[in-house]
């Protein structure tokens, strides 16, 4: 297993340094550490017929299409962000499908006035469970050091990765508070540990995940005494769009990931808040 997670690592870089442009973020594999105890959320007393609300930032497609169909699925009430709602064929579809389960919203999460005018929509709403999924690579081909170094990509890359989903935090506070759930999950990666990088690639995402972990075990030190959880979860290498060159055997499928990233996340409290998971349930190095 170990092996198979190494090999993955390397083809990731490989393939990811031939990506080109701006492309969806959905973490690499990981060495693993020894997994951490993880417990069940205790049950949280909810007035009859309440029903649970998450927002998913980067509903259209991959990770964060797959997890609004499992928590509609679930019966629970769905805000799926897209950076452009009317080309999310899938996503409108499932809406449509969803009897308003599901409800689409246009979020460009580097646009933190787009932020502010989402939150102040749902104003008097309660969010239970923020899962800032919306991420981007920058392109491998982009952020080769000495070679072919897009540095104005740091500010596109980190606003959408880091900024974004801390200004979401921040803007959906009261409505986080207002609910049962109180979490905010965010997809990171294994490529954002400083302990298990070995080799000089990525700089852009790297750094960009590895912030992204920082800015948020600080919220979970901040908000745990509100009662807010706040978990860092990679999803290993994943059947997606970005993915697509690796082999198949190397990739986890899309409904498994979506499956892994809700079951830890059920199992975020208060206790284990700040925490570094991989898929697994295992604790990953910073």
């Amino acid at each position: 297993m170990t092996t198979t997670r190494r090999l993955a690592t390397v083809l990731l870089a490989t393939i990811v340094l031939n990506v080109g442009g701006v492309a969806t973020a959905q973490a690499g594999a990981h060495t693993s550490a020894e997994p951490a105890p993880v417990s069940a959320a205790p049950a949280v007393p909810r007035p009859e017929g309440y029903v649970p609300t998450v927002l998913v930032t980067g509903a259209n497609r991959g990770i964060g299409l797959e997890l609004t169909r499992q928590y509609a699925a679930r019966g629970w009430k769905v805000i799926g962000t897209a950076r452009k709602p009317a080309e999310a064929k899938e996503l409108n579809a499932l809406a449509a499908a969803s009897d308003g389960r599901v409800v689409v919203e246009g979020l460009d999460v580097m646009d933190l006035a787009a932020i502010d005018a989402l939150a102040q929509k749902y104003a008097g709403k309660s969010v239970d469970i923020l899962f800032n999924n919306a991420g981007v690579t920058g392109g491998g081909a982009n952020q080769q050091f000495a070679k072919n170094m897009h540095w104005e990509l740091f500010d596109s890359v980190h606003r959408t990765n880091v900024v974004g989903p801390l200004k979401l935090a921040e803007a959906f506070l009261p409505n986080l508070l207002a609910g049962y759930e109180k979490k905010i999950s965010n997809v990171s990666s294994s490529q954002g540990s400083i302990g298990t990088t070995k080799t000089g690639t990525l700089y852009i995402y790297r750094s960009s995940k590895a912030a992204l972990n920082m800015v948020m075990v600080n919220l979970a030190n901040q908000l745990k005494s509100k009662g807010i959880a706040v978990a860092l979860i990679d999803p290993g290498p994943v059947d997606t769009d970005m993915m697509a060159s690796l082999p198949k055997k190397m990739l986890r499928p899309v409904t498994t990931a979506g499956s892994d990233l809700i079951r830890i996340t059920d199992q975020l409290t208060v206790q284990n808040t700040g925490t570094y998971w991989t898929f697994d349930g295992t604790v990953l190095p910073w």
